[in-house]
């Protein structure tokens, strides 16, 4: 049973800059993806990153390329999500989960495990 708890979370201006960690416990041999989806009031899910556990290959969202980078620390079991001017639209929970998919591009089709979540809110 994998468990993920996420932090790093906070009120920012924007154009600002925040990294979030997910601390990773736990064993699954099943899980191929892990990677970050955000949800905002409203709105539904939207997979922002993830990153493949096999050969570290990274994909992102339109709406975040360039402005966010996923990255792992396996000697820590940390998932981490480098954020960079951070925009207004950029408000909400951020969960990091895992995926039984190796399809990155629909990775969050196939979630199986996730945390509470870390909220983001970007304001002046």
């Amino acid at each position: 049973q994998v468990e993920l708890v996420e932090s790093g979370g906070g009120l920012v201006q924007p154009g600002g800059s925040l990294t979030l960690s997910c601390k990773i416990s736990g064993f699954s041999a099943d899980y191929y993806t892990i990677g970050w989806f955000r949800q905002a009031p409203g709105v539904g899910r939207e997979g922002v990153s993830c990153i493949s556990i096999s050969d570290d290959t990274t994909w992102y969202a339109d709406s975040v390329k360039g402005r966010f980078t996923i990255s792992r620390d396996n000697s820590k079991n940390t998932l981490y999500l480098q954020m960079i001017d951070l925009k207004p639209e950029d408000t909400a929970r951020y969960f990091c989960a895992t995926s039984s998919t190796t399809w990155l591009e629909g990775w969050d089709r196939y979630l199986e495990a996730w945390g509470q979540g870390t909220l983001v809110t970007v304001s002046s």
